[in-house]
């Protein structure tokens, strides 16, 4: 019998799950191609970065995709810029450093690594779009 203050949680709990997932096996996987290794915690971050991601597509099914991109670069780097200043700088476990690079802010993000974020948002959200319509039935 279906709760009725919480209906079928079910569904949303997989919609919201699987996006993370995807997005974390993804990025980790991206980052080990790009640098040769990654760190765990990069793949938490991937996750939460394509949820929202997918989300914001979700909200906003005919967003044209330049302004997805810049959307989806400043939360990309806003989740980097909170996870740098979490991971690296408060822990000290140095998983990137972008100190060295030009335009950087705190060595936790710079403005080539959100132009290259904004980039990565294009293939997102063609995949964002396929996993709303093909696997959750979304019109778009």
């Amino acid at each position: 019998m279906k709760n009725k203050a919480y209906g079928n949680i079910a569904p949303v709990l997989a919609e919201l799950f699987l996006p993370f997932l995807l997005g974390a096996v993804l990025y980790y996987s991206i980052e080990i191609l790009w640098r040769g290794y990654s760190h765990w915690s990069m793949a938490i971050v991937g996750g939460i970065c394509f949820l929202l991601l997918y989300l914001v597509g979700r909200m906003f099914p005919n967003m044209p995709l330049l302004l997805y991109c810049i959307i989806g670069a400043i939360l990309i780097s806003s989740a980097e810029l909170t996870a740098g200043e979490l991971l690296n700088i408060r822990l000290g476990l140095d998983i990137w450093d972008y100190s060295e690079l030009p335009l950087n802010f705190k060595g936790q993000i710079c403005l080539l690594f959100s132009f290259l974020w904004s980039l990565l948002c294009v293939p997102a959200h063609l995949i964002a779009r396929l996993m709303r319509t093909k696997i959750f039935g979304c019109s778009r």
